[in-house]
């Protein structure tokens, strides 16, 4: 200790008050630590607090203040800074570091010791006068200064002195700069430091936006706005928020690097470097250079393309540079008839591209030779017609007509892609040279029309030349003009003159006329057009009371002749007896416009014609293949791909349709099978069947094409808008398939398929029957009943007697109807659930059947039920049926009942212990949510839900349809354990 009652603050203490390095958000504006020379400041009075100055190790004055006047009373020494200028700061912090003894370590001092001292401030804009007198009543009062840690005299023996921190706030301060004075009242202290300082947001760089330097306010944040940082770009204003304690706060808004840049790890943007490239702004990394591409310079923004390599105009930056293709392969001619066939395979290389197209050019060469020798060539007729066209070909084959006889023409075939335009100019083609001698001439002259009525005209022709072997017979192709080649007709005679009958009154035909002889055919004579009579309405109305009057007697004649027969001959075997109907059927009903006596149009089945092509001829329209344009593949089939697109017909506006195609490589019988179905489906005329538009069996691929459905199949719409129909809706779906299965039981046709997956559904709900590949013809068996011969049976669907005997009938159409009605009323279940076939065979012989699915009213259940009548001749025509669902939908409110039947096997529903409660029981269902509703409407044990309808369940307050039928079906269980408890002889 010092002498006078003082102590002196040891050296090692004060270089330990030197080793904190300042914060980086500090601004100081007086460190007492790093001044170098006096302080120069005051004591009142000059014998109050002593100034002491040392030196450490590196020569540096330590600046201490000390006081220790302990032994006397009545102490007031002031200690005074110097004016501390506070430059930005509009609140500044003071911080001290300082000693202090306990006053019970010193020995005889008086009642008036101390452990703390004052802090003061004064503010002035400029420094007081020299000599200017201190007036203590000039100061503010900052705080009373107490110390954490005190020593004692033990402490200075043991050279460990306690050091204390204080930081106190100031301000605020609105003068250019104030003074400092400390306030000693009798205690024992050391003042080791004092440092001033403000505090400020430092520069920073966020989201590759800079920030200055910014002050906080006093009582607010500091919006401040950031500028991007170099080779940056703003997306949304950059902004940040200076907080009191200067802190940056809140960022909002961000740039992103320019293109040709990156974001480098210091928060910077980067120069992409060599063999990278950036296209684009953004925060994504630079990318390699595509393939055949590349960039050698630094911030490249797009890699160039290698020579030999181009990007085409519509191509992005981004893709790989491309060539043009290699000439296509294989170039072969085939001429048929009259067509002349180029195929070809696709070049070796594509060039790296996938939209490749073919270009067609045609020379014709007619084998003279100029003086040095170069066959002389001339660019084709422009009649000759390429089909689908020439140029801008994406497959690999065109059909050529219209050529000439007896030349010679020479085919380039060039493949193109994107970037051919910015190629080389001489393109890599592939050639075929084509002579048209061996097609035959041209061996019919002009075509006369040598009369005409209103529904024929008698055409004959000459021979222009003399043929090189006999005619076998001529074939005349005719149609009508306004339907642009979409369909035709064709007949066959051996004389160069034919009658055309079948016409309608008052139409332009357009004729052709060629002859077959021993060599082939030849080709086809030009376009001759003439058009038939108007009709006579007297001559209209003898023909129709003659037709009547010709089948009236011919129908008796023939049902006597018939009935003698029968009497006669007795029973007819069952092979001749089945050829019988069906020629009669093929020949009578078709050919006399499919209309028996009972004036009901009669189906015919196709495998009645020896050639079942014939059958979709007369069934089918023909289609041309320039007229179908496909977006999509939307599915796939039996024996090929299901597309959407849009079928284009001169005068209509273009229609979305469906369009099944023939998957390439499929043999005859697959063919024939494929058609199959369109010769049934054009047979049919019904809004609630799925309209045939025509096929396509000219060109390849084969396709038949139908309307397009919205919606698609019925029972994956229903399970796809689970619980968003009314039941009203619901019936009408299932009156569209009724009126559709009415139409065609009606006809005499079994369908042998009928499920929600095969029915389909239009964007206005309209649901339509389809897929007849299983169908077949209802023959006139007194059991009006198909045997199958083989194949797979839809088990779920199928009618207990089909499935045994393999006998199918519009009854067991009806078995098929009943099983739609459930899965529309389910929403697309699966029907029998996950049963076994087996097990559904065997359920449905013992009795078996669906129950209702939750929410069905009792009279769509009840007349599932007839539906599913185990004798064929007990269930509902479905004409009933049709009537039933009408009288339904006329009289609404049948359907507000909800069944109340219930399943009679219990063992595929889940237990419920009687003693659990609400709450665990609706947590076994996962309807936990509600739980106050049941509780709240006093429904409390399991015993009281089991009488709860589904009014009930609505009443207190569950909307959602699918909880309904989760919570309703799991009452039911319940129900049903309680019922068996019950019968067991237990009480509940």
């Amino acid at each position: 200790m010092c002498s006078g009652g003082k102590y002196c603050v040891l050296l090692f203490l004060l270089q330990s008050s030197l080793s904190d390095p300042a914060t980086t958000n500090q601004v100081v504006l007086l460190d007492t630590t790093t001044v170098l020379g006096e302080l120069d400041w005051k004591t009142y009075p000059v014998n109050g607090w002593d100034a002491i100055t040392e030196m450490d190790e590196q020569n540096r004055p330590i600046h201490t203040f000390q006081v220790c006047h302990v032994m006397e009373p009545n102490q007031n020494n002031w200690l005074r800074s110097g004016w501390i200028q506070r430059q930005a700061a509009q609140r500044v912090y003071v911080e001290l570091r300082f000693t202090l003894r306990d006053c019970n370590s010193i020995p005889w001092v008086s009642g008036t010791c101390k452990e703390t001292f004052n802090l003061f401030y004064l503010q002035r804009d400029e420094p007081l006068p020299a000599g200017t007198r201190f007036r203590p009543t000039d100061y503010a009062k900052v705080d009373t200064i107490a110390a954490d840690e005190s020593f004692t005299q033990t402490d200075l023996g043991d050279r460990v002195l306690r050091l204390n921190t204080e930081v106190r706030e100031v301000g605020p301060v609105t003068q250019k700069g104030f003074y400092l004075a400390f306030q000693d009242v009798g205690a024992c202290i050391a003042l080791v430091s004092v440092k001033v300082f403000y505090k400020r947001c430092p520069p920073t760089v966020r989201n590759l936006a800079a920030f200055p330097d910014t002050v906080p306010h006093m009582d607010s944040l500091v919006e401040v706005r950031g500028s991007c940082v170099e080779n940056a770009e703003e997306r949304e204003t950059p902004k940040l928020y200076c907080g009191a304690d200067g802190d940056w706060l809140v960022p909002l808004g961000r740039c992103v690097c320019s293109a040709g840049h990156e974001e480098g790890g210091d928060g910077y943007c980067e120069a992409c470097k060599p063999g990278f490239f950036k296209a684009y702004a953004g925060n994504h990394k630079c990318s390699i250079c595509p393939l055949h591409s590349s960039s050698h310079d630094q911030a490249g923004t797009i890699c160039h393309c290698e020579k030999g390599f181009y990007r085409a105009i519509q191509d992005s930056s981004t893709t790989a540079c491309t060539r043009p293709p290699s000439a296509p392969r294989n170039l072969v001619s085939l001429i048929n008839d009259t067509a002349l066939i180029l195929q070809w395979m696709p070049p070796h290389d594509s060039g790296g591209r996938k939209d490749i197209t073919y270009n067609i050019f045609c020379q014709r060469c007619d084998g003279s030779a100029d003086i040095s020798g170069i066959i002389q060539c001339e660019p084709c007729e422009p009649d000759l017609r390429f089909i689908p066209r020439p140029l801008g070909l994406t497959g690999t084959s065109v059909a050529i007509l219209d050529f000439a006889m007896h030349v010679s023409y020479t085919f380039h075939v060039e493949a193109v892609n994107g970037v051919s335009a910015l190629g080389v100019a001489a393109r890599p083609l592939v050639n075929v040279t084509v002579n048209t001698h061996h097609a035959g001439p041209a061996l019919v002259g002009e075509v006369r029309k040598d009369s005409a009525s209103h529904n024929s005209i008698a055409l004959s022709w000459s021979q222009v030349e003399q043929p090189p072997s006999n005619i076998v017979d001529y074939e005349v192709k005719y149609y009508e003009k306004a339907q642009e080649r979409l369909s035709y007709s064709s007949t066959r005679t051996k004389a160069p003159s034919v009658v055309i009958t079948g016409l309608r009154p008052s139409t332009v035909y357009v004729f052709h006329v060629r002859a077959h002889t021993a060599d082939g055919y030849t080709t086809y004579s030009p376009n001759f057009e003439f058009s038939t009579a108007a009709e006579d309405p007297d001559v209209a109305d003898q023909g129709q009371v003659l037709v009547v009057v010709t089948a009236s007697v011919g129908g008796f004649s023939l049902l006597v002749i018939l009935t003698l027969f029968l009497l006669i001959t007795g029973r007819c075997q069952g092979y001749i007896k089945a050829r019988m109907k069906s020629e009669e059927k093929r020949r009578t009903r078709f050919h006399s416009g499919h209309v028996p006596f009972s004036g009901i149009k009669t189906y015919v089945d196709p495998d009645t014609y020896e050639d079942p092509t014939q059958a979709v001829e007369e069934f089918t329209k023909e289609i041309d293949s320039s007229c179908i344009g496909i977006d999509r593949v939307i599915g796939a089939g039996e024996f090929g791909e299901v597309c959407r697109g849009r079928l284009h017909t001169p005068g209509r506006m273009d229609i979305t349709v469906a369009i099944k195609t023939l998957r390439a490589g499929q043999g005859e019988q697959q063919r024939r099978e494929f058609l199959r179905e369109a010769s049934i489906l054009g047979q049919f005329s019904s809004s609630n069947i799925i309209r045939l538009e025509g096929v396509v069996t000219k060109s390849r691929p084969v396709m038949i094409v139908v309307e397009y459905m919205e919606n698609g199949a019925l029972d994956s719409f229903l399970r796809s808008h689970d619980g968003q129909f009314t039941v009203l809706q619901l019936v009408g779906m299932m009156r569209g398939v009724a009126v559709g299965m009415t139409y065609l039981s009606d006809m005499g046709y079994i369908h042998r398929d009928l499920a929600a997956r095969n029915i389909l559904v239009d964007e206005n709900l309209a649901c339509k029957v389809s897929d007849f590949g299983m169908s077949r013809v209802l023959e006139d068996e007194g059991e009006e009943a198909y045997t199958a011969t083989g194949g797979k049976i839809p088990i779920r669907w199928t009618a207990p007697e089909s499935i045994a005997y393999g006998k199918f009938s519009t009854a067991s159409d009806v078995w098929s109807y009943g099983i739609v009605m459930w899965e529309v009323m389910s929403y697309g279940e699966r029907p029998y659930w996950e049963m076994s076939n087996q097990d559904v065979i065997l359920s449905i012989e013992e009795g078996y059947r669906l129950p209702a699915p939750v929410g069905c009213p009792v009279t769509l259940h009840q007349l599932m039920l007839h539906s599913w009548q185990k004798e064929a001749s007990q269930r509902p025509r479905f004409s009933n049926v049709l009537s039933f669902l009408d009288k339904l939908i006329v009289n609404p409110s049948s359907l507000m009942e909800d069944v109340q039947s219930f399943s009679e096997s219990p063992d595929d529903l889940p237990d419920y212990p009687l003693f659990i409660s609400i709450g665990d029981w609706l947590d076994s269902i996962k309807m936990c949510q509600y739980k106050n509703n049941f509780l709240a409407a006093g429904y409390t044990t399991l015993d009281s839900i089991s009488t709860m309808s589904m009014d009930d369940i609505r009443r207190i307050g569950i909307c959602l349809l699918g909880h309904q039928r989760r919570i309703i079906s799991s009452i039911q269980s319940l129900r049903l354990q309680l019922h068996h408890i019950q019968q067991s002889g237990f009480q509940v």
